[in-house]
């Protein structure tokens, strides 16, 4: 019993002396490393799974949507929740009229669209000289703008696309669709010419405009020595102050 505890105690200092010892502390370079680690993977969540930068590249969503805007794009504000426990703690928003959406454009689905949607499944749209009605009444759009006066009646056969334009359907909206129009009516790519968008290609909503300067259309397909020189020097002098930090409602 005596040998027994006279190794217990020399134990006890075996591990007290080891306590007196100083701790070897991380290298710097693998401290540099684990925070860059991490930073990275939050980063690629929540460019997977929260937000995604967007930058507007056509004036089909003028004066809402700038050429030029680059935007964070709430990828959750649709998600469907997976339990009642997720739907409590991330409430899921349903689609509205009038609500602005990016999505992948029905025809090439590499490519993204933004629009805002005028009709939701199972409603009536028509469109007569330019003005919208969802099952038979008029629709209120302060935010939409005509930039062409004419309007292109029916019965001009040969100019379908622009007859489309100003007078469309009337046609439903089919289960799990919805009809988008750009604001900028006269100039927008949209539901009259390809088409009902499925909602399952909704990537999100635009929630804020992070920066923001004047560019021309399409100016981000333009990779060119002389095009990179131009964007500098919009970039640094063309900047849209006035729209930095900008909640899109």
């Amino acid at each position: 019993m005596v040998m027994l505890g006279k190794k217990f105690d020399r134990e006890i200092e075996e591990i007290k002396e080891q306590e007196k010892k100083p701790k070897r502390e991380k290298s710097l370079f693998r401290e540099y490393f684990e925070l860059i680690a991490e930073t990275a993977v939050f980063v690629f969540f929540v460019m997977t799974y929260v937000v995604q930068a967007f930058q507007i590249p056509t004036g089909s969503m003028e004066p809402t949507l700038l050429v030029g805007d680059f935007l964070l794009v709430n990828k959750f504000i649709y998600a469907r929740p997976q339990g009642a426990v997720e739907a409590f703690i991330i409430p899921a928003k349903k689609l509205d009229h009038q609500d602005i959406v990016v999505f992948k454009w029905p025809r090439d689905l590499s490519k993204d669209f933004v629009k805002r949607v005028i009709a939701l499944e199972g409603e009536k749209v028509e469109i007569k000289d330019k003005e919208v009605f969802i099952n038979d009444r008029p629709l209120e759009e302060r935010y939409k703008v005509h930039n062409d006066s004419q309007v292109f009646q029916k019965g001009n056969f040969y100019q379908y696309d622009d007859v489309i334009r100003d007078n469309y359907g009337p046609v439903v909206v089919p289960p799990g669709h919805v009809f988008v129009m750009g604001d900028n009516r006269d100039n927008s790519l949209d539901s009259r010419y390809w088409s009902f968008l499925p909602t399952s290609y909704i990537k999100g909503r635009p929630w804020l405009i992070y920066f923001s300067y004047e560019a021309e259309k399409d100016a981000y397909q333009k990779n060119g020595i002389k095009d990179m020189i131009k964007k500098f020097f919009r970039f640094v002098f063309k900047t849209r102050w006035n729209r930095m930090l900008k909640v899109i409602f």
